[in-house]
């Protein structure tokens, strides 16, 4: 992961198609929209035996808690349409997820008042941090299925996060761990130059200006 983060911090800007005005509106800086899906994530695809995956809530918690994948399927089930941009410059417009909100899971969880940040941890050996309060948004979701089905592995199935208003590396494919904290702290991408928060209205791709993202790197991953 190292070598493609020091790789995606120098390239030009991309000159963005342009747009009928509602669409432009939802399409951030700097982005190309694409109707593909493309896949971008580093090491192998996780293999799981559902019979022992499991998702750990724990931090500042007043018990840790493990769920099977069918105790996430028993909670309220939500679907959503929304629009999603990744640092590599794609953006994909109203795409459809279920699962279940960040919002309702909280119902169910025992989290101390102190906790106000989140870091998502996700295979292989992948974590991203996100404000609690961010994560209650209606359209954060625990999801399982893509266009109403259920999301392949190279898309992050059997569970990713789903975080619309951010940078697309915030949806943690692979989720299976929530650790509630006191204090931020950066999570892999975030501690090799990305920017903390990752809004990508605002281009919120590093934390440093002298970095650039290159226009084509997405362009050469696989895509569905």
């Amino acid at each position: 992961m190292q070598n493609k983060a020091d790789r995606l911090k120098g390239a030009k800007i991309p000159q963005t198609p342009i747009l009928e005005q509602d669409l432009q509106r939802r399409l951030p800086p700097g982005q190309t929209l694409t109707e593909s899906f493309p896949i971008l994530h580093e090491g192998s695809v996780p293999e799981y035996d559902m019979n022992f995956w499991n998702l750990r809530i724990f931090g500042e918690v007043e018990e840790e808690q493990l769920f099977t994948f069918e105790d996430l399927q028993k909670l309220p089930v939500t679907r959503t349409v929304s629009d999603i941009h990744c640092v590599t410059r794609w953006s994909k417009f109203d795409t459809a997820w279920e699962g279940v909100k960040f919002a309702d899971l909280m119902k169910v969880l025992k989290v101390k008042s102190e906790a106000k940040y989140v870091m998502i941890h996700a295979d292989p050996d992948y974590e991203t941090n996100v404000a609690l309060k961010d994560l209650m948004d209606e359209d954060v979701l625990l999801a399982w299925n893509y266009d109403d089905q259920p999301i392949t592995a190279k898309h992050g199935g059997p569970l990713r996060m789903v975080v619309p208003k951010f940078y697309f590396w915030k949806s943690a494919k692979w989720v299976r761990g929530i650790e509630f904290m006191k204090e931020d702290r950066r999570g892999f991408w975030e501690d090799h130059g990305f920017h903390n928060v990752a809004d990508p209205f605002q281009e919120q791709r590093f934390s440093s200006d002298e970095y650039e993202m290159p226009e084509d790197e997405w362009k050469y991953c696989e895509a569905d």
